[in-house]
């Protein structure tokens, strides 16, 4: 069983920075992607961004130029920062991991944003 851990999140002023860290317990190249979801307050989960086993990036249409995913294949861990935030990116962070056709999730790290 895959386990992934969020960690990173908390509470940030506005214009603030955090980066999302997600350990998985195997290592990563055993995955297709690795990426993040987010949830915020009486909303669907949204897709916020993915990398594959070759690097590739892909981010949801509203997270361009704010959000940066990247990971450390020695750690096996995966990143997400995030610059400029509003009050909008308050949420729950979800890290997830595919192999195939299973989808694996993390528990989610509580982002915050408010003066």
């Amino acid at each position: 069983q895959v386990q992934l851990v969020e960690s990173g999140g908390g509470l940030v002023q506005p214009g603030g920075s955090l980066k999302l860290s997600c350990a998985a317990s195997e290592n990563i190249f055993n995955f297709n992607a690795l990426g993040w979801h987010r949830q915020a307050p009486g909303k669907e989960r949204e897709f916020v961004a993915s990398i594959n086993v070759g690097g590739r990036t892909d981010y949801g249409n509203s997270m361009r130029g704010r959000f940066t995913i990247s990971r450390d294949n020695t750690k096996n861990t995966v990143y997400l920062q995030i610059n400029r935030l509003n009050v909008e990116d308050t949420a729950i962070y979800y890290c997830y991991s595919n192999i195939l056709s299973r989808y694996y999730w993390g528990q989610g790290t509580q982002v915050t944003v408010q003066e």
